[in-house]
Protein backbone atom coordinates (compact mmCIF):
# COMPACT_ATOMS: atom_id res chain seq x y z
CA UNK A 1 0.00 0.00 0.00
CA UNK A 2 1.04 3.28 -0.83
CA UNK A 3 0.54 6.78 0.79
CA UNK A 4 -0.01 9.53 -1.25
CA UNK A 5 1.43 12.16 0.14
CA UNK A 6 0.82 16.30 0.29
CA UNK A 7 4.29 18.43 1.45
CA UNK A 8 3.67 21.54 3.04
CA UNK A 9 7.25 23.28 3.02
CA UNK A 10 10.75 22.12 2.43
CA UNK A 11 12.57 23.10 5.11
CA UNK A 12 16.41 23.07 5.80
CA UNK A 13 16.87 19.62 5.57
CA UNK A 14 14.90 18.74 2.21
CA UNK A 15 18.08 17.81 0.67
CA UNK A 16 19.85 15.79 3.16
CA UNK A 17 17.06 14.14 4.73
CA UNK A 18 13.91 14.11 3.58
CA UNK A 19 14.09 14.15 -0.19
CA UNK A 20 16.48 10.55 0.01
CA UNK A 21 14.09 9.21 2.07
CA UNK A 22 10.60 9.67 0.04
CA UNK A 23 12.85 8.43 -3.15
CA UNK A 24 14.10 5.39 -1.02
CA UNK A 25 10.59 4.56 0.50
CA UNK A 26 8.86 5.07 -2.89
CA UNK A 27 7.26 1.94 -2.36
CA UNK A 28 5.49 3.18 0.44
CA UNK A 29 5.19 7.26 -0.14
CA UNK A 30 3.97 8.42 -3.42
CA UNK A 31 4.55 12.65 -3.57
CA UNK A 32 0.94 13.76 -5.15
CA UNK A 33 1.02 17.86 -4.24
CA UNK A 34 3.84 20.33 -2.87
CA UNK A 35 2.87 23.97 -1.72
CA UNK A 36 5.71 26.49 -0.76
CA UNK A 37 5.93 29.71 0.12
CA UNK A 38 8.24 30.22 -2.79
CA UNK A 39 5.77 28.86 -6.10
CA UNK A 40 9.12 28.78 -8.16
CA UNK A 41 10.09 26.33 -5.96
CA UNK A 42 7.20 24.17 -5.50
CA UNK A 43 6.90 23.60 -9.15
CA UNK A 44 10.65 22.84 -9.51
CA UNK A 45 10.26 20.06 -6.59
CA UNK A 46 6.99 18.84 -7.68
CA UNK A 47 7.94 18.29 -11.70
CA UNK A 48 10.72 15.98 -9.85
CA UNK A 49 8.23 14.01 -8.60
CA UNK A 50 5.57 14.13 -11.17
CA UNK A 51 3.39 15.53 -8.69
CA UNK A 52 1.30 19.51 -8.93
CA UNK A 53 2.73 22.26 -7.31
CA UNK A 54 -0.87 23.67 -5.05
CA UNK A 55 -1.10 27.38 -3.94
CA UNK A 56 -2.15 27.35 -0.04
CA UNK A 57 -1.98 24.77 2.66
CA UNK A 58 -6.00 24.42 3.06
CA UNK A 59 -6.29 23.24 -0.51
CA UNK A 60 -3.31 21.02 -0.50
CA UNK A 61 -4.91 19.39 2.78
CA UNK A 62 -8.35 19.00 1.15
CA UNK A 63 -7.10 17.38 -1.55
CA UNK A 64 -8.90 13.66 -2.62
CA UNK A 65 -5.60 12.53 -3.91
CA UNK A 66 -3.40 13.06 -1.07
CA UNK A 67 -3.68 10.94 2.38
CA UNK A 68 -0.97 12.13 4.74
CA UNK A 69 0.69 15.44 5.30
CA UNK A 70 4.45 15.89 5.63
CA UNK A 71 5.42 19.32 7.13
CA UNK A 72 8.68 19.86 6.53
CA UNK A 73 8.84 23.66 7.44
CA UNK A 74 6.77 26.18 8.95
CA UNK A 75 7.22 29.09 6.70
CA UNK A 76 5.06 31.85 7.23
CA UNK A 77 1.78 29.65 8.38
CA UNK A 78 3.41 28.19 11.77
CA UNK A 79 0.88 25.43 12.98
CA UNK A 80 -1.54 26.50 10.46
CA UNK A 81 -1.40 23.73 8.24
CA UNK A 82 -1.54 20.75 11.48
CA UNK A 83 -4.77 22.57 11.96
CA UNK A 84 -6.17 22.16 8.46
CA UNK A 85 -4.94 18.69 8.28
CA UNK A 86 -6.99 17.90 11.09
CA UNK A 87 -10.22 19.16 9.82
CA UNK A 88 -9.69 17.37 6.76
CA UNK A 89 -8.43 13.78 8.69
CA UNK A 90 -5.03 13.59 7.44
CA UNK A 91 -2.41 12.17 8.99
CA UNK A 92 0.42 14.33 9.80
CA UNK A 93 4.06 13.86 9.88
CA UNK A 94 5.60 17.21 11.14
CA UNK A 95 9.65 18.14 10.97
CA UNK A 96 8.51 21.39 12.97
CA UNK A 97 6.81 20.72 15.69
CA UNK A 98 9.25 22.08 17.80
CA UNK A 99 8.46 25.77 16.29
CA UNK A 100 5.36 25.86 17.70
CA UNK A 101 4.31 29.30 19.71
CA UNK A 102 4.52 28.15 23.33
CA UNK A 103 0.80 30.30 23.42
CA UNK A 104 -0.40 27.52 20.77
CA UNK A 105 0.84 24.50 21.67
CA UNK A 106 -1.86 23.55 24.04
CA UNK A 107 -4.26 24.54 21.37
CA UNK A 108 -2.87 22.40 18.75
CA UNK A 109 -2.87 19.39 21.15
CA UNK A 110 -6.45 19.13 21.71
CA UNK A 111 -7.18 19.59 17.99
CA UNK A 112 -4.86 16.65 16.93
CA UNK A 113 -6.41 14.93 19.86
CA UNK A 114 -9.79 15.67 18.84
CA UNK A 115 -9.42 14.95 15.51
CA UNK A 116 -8.65 10.99 15.70
CA UNK A 117 -5.61 11.85 13.27
CA UNK A 118 -2.59 9.89 13.49
CA UNK A 119 0.71 12.74 14.58
CA UNK A 120 4.45 11.96 14.39
CA UNK A 121 6.76 14.88 15.51
CA UNK A 122 10.27 14.34 13.96
CA UNK A 123 13.06 14.03 16.84
CA UNK A 124 15.98 12.97 14.72
CA UNK A 125 18.25 12.96 17.67
CA UNK A 126 16.21 10.13 18.90
CA UNK A 127 16.79 7.44 15.71
CA UNK A 128 20.32 8.17 14.50
CA UNK A 129 22.48 4.92 14.81
CA UNK A 130 24.33 6.16 17.72
CA UNK A 131 21.63 7.07 20.05
CA UNK A 132 20.26 3.42 19.12
CA UNK A 133 23.22 1.95 19.81
CA UNK A 134 23.46 3.81 23.27
CA UNK A 135 19.95 2.47 24.15
CA UNK A 136 21.57 -0.80 23.37
CA UNK A 137 24.12 -0.37 25.52
CA UNK A 138 22.49 0.98 28.15
CA UNK A 139 20.28 -2.45 28.89
CA UNK A 140 22.91 -4.91 27.84
CA UNK A 141 26.65 -3.40 29.30
CA UNK A 142 26.55 0.35 30.84
CA UNK A 143 23.67 -0.23 32.85
CA UNK A 144 21.48 3.14 33.72
CA UNK A 145 22.44 6.72 33.44
CA UNK A 146 23.85 8.55 36.19
CA UNK A 147 25.24 11.66 34.82
CA UNK A 148 24.16 13.31 31.38
CA UNK A 149 26.11 16.51 29.57
CA UNK A 150 24.57 17.76 26.74
CA UNK A 151 26.14 20.72 24.54
CA UNK A 152 25.79 22.25 21.50
CA UNK A 153 27.19 24.83 20.27
CA UNK A 154 25.83 27.14 17.68
CA UNK A 155 27.73 27.91 14.96
CA UNK A 156 25.21 30.91 13.97
CA UNK A 157 23.72 33.64 16.34
CA UNK A 158 20.60 33.08 17.71
CA UNK A 159 17.43 33.32 15.54
CA UNK A 160 19.82 33.50 12.49
CA UNK A 161 18.78 31.92 9.35
CA UNK A 162 15.34 30.75 8.00
CA UNK A 163 12.37 33.19 9.15
CA UNK A 164 9.78 31.75 12.01
CA UNK A 165 6.29 32.48 12.40
CA UNK A 166 5.92 35.53 14.59
CA UNK A 167 5.79 33.80 18.50
CA UNK A 168 7.94 30.67 17.71
CA UNK A 169 10.11 29.78 19.35
CA UNK A 170 14.04 31.13 19.17
CA UNK A 171 16.69 29.29 17.17
CA UNK A 172 18.33 28.07 20.35
CA UNK A 173 15.36 27.75 22.07
CA UNK A 174 14.41 24.95 19.88
CA UNK A 175 17.82 23.55 20.10
CA UNK A 176 17.42 23.04 23.96
CA UNK A 177 14.02 21.90 23.12
CA UNK A 178 15.63 18.95 21.11
CA UNK A 179 18.68 18.52 23.95
CA UNK A 180 15.77 18.35 26.78
CA UNK A 181 13.84 15.38 24.27
CA UNK A 182 16.63 13.81 23.79
CA UNK A 183 18.40 13.32 26.90
CA UNK A 184 14.44 12.60 28.16
CA UNK A 185 14.83 9.55 25.86
CA UNK A 186 17.89 8.29 26.60
CA UNK A 187 16.58 8.10 30.71
CA UNK A 188 13.24 6.66 30.12
CA UNK A 189 11.37 8.79 32.49
CA UNK A 190 10.56 11.91 33.18
CA UNK A 191 12.79 14.65 35.42
CA UNK A 192 11.26 15.81 38.50
CA UNK A 193 12.45 19.42 39.24
CA UNK A 194 14.70 22.03 36.65
CA UNK A 195 17.40 24.80 37.27
CA UNK A 196 17.73 27.37 34.63
CA UNK A 197 20.54 29.87 33.49
CA UNK A 198 21.04 32.14 31.26
CA UNK A 199 23.95 34.75 30.04
CA UNK A 200 23.58 37.73 27.94
CA UNK A 201 26.48 39.49 25.71
CA UNK A 202 27.57 42.87 26.54
CA UNK A 203 25.14 44.39 24.33
CA UNK A 204 22.50 43.03 26.68
CA UNK A 205 20.90 40.94 23.42
CA UNK A 206 19.38 37.83 22.69
CA UNK A 207 21.02 35.14 25.32
CA UNK A 208 24.64 33.99 23.77
CA UNK A 209 24.52 30.88 26.55
CA UNK A 210 21.42 28.65 28.21
CA UNK A 211 21.68 26.11 30.63
CA UNK A 212 19.45 23.90 32.61
CA UNK A 213 19.72 20.95 35.33
CA UNK A 214 17.03 18.13 35.36
CA UNK A 215 16.97 15.80 38.24
CA UNK A 216 15.38 12.83 36.98
CA UNK A 217 15.29 11.50 40.68
CA UNK A 218 12.11 10.16 42.58
CA UNK A 219 10.02 12.94 44.39
CA UNK A 220 10.73 11.46 47.72
CA UNK A 221 14.54 11.01 47.02
CA UNK A 222 15.97 13.92 45.13
CA UNK A 223 19.38 14.31 43.90
CA UNK A 224 19.51 9.86 43.88
CA UNK A 225 18.35 9.75 40.04
CA UNK A 226 20.12 10.71 36.65
CA UNK A 227 20.86 14.42 36.22
CA UNK A 228 21.28 15.76 32.89
CA UNK A 229 23.18 19.03 32.28
CA UNK A 230 22.02 20.50 29.01
CA UNK A 231 23.65 23.38 27.25
CA UNK A 232 23.39 25.44 24.31
CA UNK A 233 25.16 28.88 23.15
CA UNK A 234 26.37 30.71 20.35
CA UNK A 235 28.90 32.72 21.87
CA UNK A 236 31.22 32.63 19.34
CA UNK A 237 30.70 34.31 16.30
CA UNK A 238 29.88 33.38 13.08
CA UNK A 239 32.68 34.86 11.43
CA UNK A 240 35.46 33.55 13.69
CA UNK A 241 35.24 30.16 11.35
CA UNK A 242 38.61 28.37 12.78
CA UNK A 243 37.56 29.13 16.03
CA UNK A 244 33.94 27.75 15.81
CA UNK A 245 34.86 24.43 14.22
CA UNK A 246 37.83 23.69 16.89
CA UNK A 247 37.56 20.71 18.73
CA UNK A 248 33.89 20.75 19.08
CA UNK A 249 32.56 19.31 22.68
CA UNK A 250 30.94 15.74 22.49
CA UNK A 251 26.97 15.87 21.47
CA UNK A 252 26.42 13.84 24.36
CA UNK A 253 28.44 12.12 27.39
CA UNK A 254 26.60 10.06 29.46
CA UNK A 255 28.03 8.32 33.09
CA UNK A 256 26.22 4.99 33.59
CA UNK A 257 26.95 2.71 36.77
CA UNK A 258 29.43 0.78 35.05
CA UNK A 259 30.82 2.79 32.48
CA UNK A 260 30.43 5.91 30.05
CA UNK A 261 29.75 7.06 26.55
CA UNK A 262 30.54 9.94 24.21
CA UNK A 263 27.79 10.45 21.28
CA UNK A 264 28.58 12.33 18.51
CA UNK A 265 25.63 12.56 15.91
CA UNK A 266 24.33 10.57 13.97
CA UNK A 267 27.01 7.27 13.91
CA UNK A 268 29.93 8.17 16.08
CA UNK A 269 29.69 6.50 19.75
CA UNK A 270 32.99 5.68 22.02
CA UNK A 271 32.31 4.00 25.02
CA UNK A 272 34.75 2.79 28.30
CA UNK A 273 34.08 -0.10 30.44
CA UNK A 274 36.30 -2.11 32.67
CA UNK A 275 37.44 -4.02 29.17
CA UNK A 276 38.70 -0.42 28.38
CA UNK A 277 37.86 1.70 25.41
CA UNK A 278 35.54 0.43 22.60
CA UNK A 279 34.94 2.30 19.47
CA UNK A 280 31.95 1.91 17.27
CA UNK A 281 31.67 3.70 13.98
CA UNK A 282 27.79 3.09 12.69
CA UNK A 283 27.69 4.42 9.14
CA UNK A 284 26.15 1.59 7.81
CA UNK A 285 22.89 2.02 9.30
CA UNK A 286 20.01 3.19 7.73
CA UNK A 287 19.64 6.81 7.21
CA UNK A 288 17.61 8.33 9.82
CA UNK A 289 15.44 9.96 7.43
CA UNK A 290 14.11 6.76 5.85
CA UNK A 291 13.86 5.42 9.78
CA UNK A 292 11.67 7.90 10.91
CA UNK A 293 9.47 7.99 7.54
CA UNK A 294 8.97 4.18 8.02
CA UNK A 295 7.66 4.54 11.40
CA UNK A 296 4.78 6.98 9.97
CA UNK A 297 3.92 4.14 7.41
CA UNK A 298 3.70 2.10 10.07
CA UNK A 299 2.05 4.36 12.41
CA UNK A 300 -0.60 5.19 9.50
CA UNK A 301 -1.66 1.92 8.30
CA UNK A 302 -1.53 0.68 11.68
CA UNK A 303 -4.72 0.20 13.74
CA UNK A 304 -2.91 1.83 16.53
CA UNK A 305 -3.00 5.75 16.60
CA UNK A 306 0.33 7.37 17.23
CA UNK A 307 -0.19 10.24 19.61
CA UNK A 308 2.64 10.18 21.88
CA UNK A 309 5.58 12.29 19.87
CA UNK A 310 3.21 15.10 19.92
CA UNK A 311 3.30 14.58 23.67
CA UNK A 312 6.76 14.44 24.15
CA UNK A 313 7.36 17.78 21.93
CA UNK A 314 4.73 19.51 24.48
CA UNK A 315 6.54 18.66 27.48
CA UNK A 316 10.23 19.49 26.03
CA UNK A 317 8.44 22.91 25.58
CA UNK A 318 6.80 22.53 29.28
CA UNK A 319 10.41 22.62 30.33
CA UNK A 320 12.14 24.94 28.07
CA UNK A 321 9.77 27.24 29.29
CA UNK A 322 10.10 25.74 33.43
CA UNK A 323 13.74 26.49 32.98
CA UNK A 324 13.20 30.06 31.75
CA UNK A 325 10.65 30.73 35.13
CA UNK A 326 13.28 29.31 37.06
CA UNK A 327 16.20 31.91 36.03
CA UNK A 328 13.97 34.33 36.99
CA UNK A 329 12.42 33.50 39.67
CA UNK A 330 16.53 32.28 40.80
CA UNK A 331 15.10 29.09 42.38
CA UNK A 332 14.26 24.80 41.43
CA UNK A 333 10.70 24.17 40.36
CA UNK A 334 9.50 21.37 40.21
CA UNK A 335 7.95 19.76 37.02
CA UNK A 336 4.58 18.30 36.47
CA UNK A 337 2.90 16.95 34.13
Amino acid sequence: MRLRVGVVGLGAAWESRHRPALRALADRFEVRAICTDVTAVAERTAREFEAVAVDGFRALASRSDVDVILMLSPDWYGPLPILAACDAGKAVYCASALDIEPSRAGEIRQRVEQSGVAFMAEFPRRHTPATLRLKELIATRLGQPRLLFCHERLKLSAGHGQARPAGAPTESMRHMMELVDWCRYVVGHEPGTVVGVEHRGPSDAAPDYRMMSLDFSPPDAPGTGPLAQISCGSYLPATWHEAVSFRPPAGLQVSCEHGVAFVDLPASLIWFDRAGRHQESLDSERPVGEQLLTQFYRAVTSLVRKMGDLEDAYRALRIVQAARQSREEGRRLPLEF
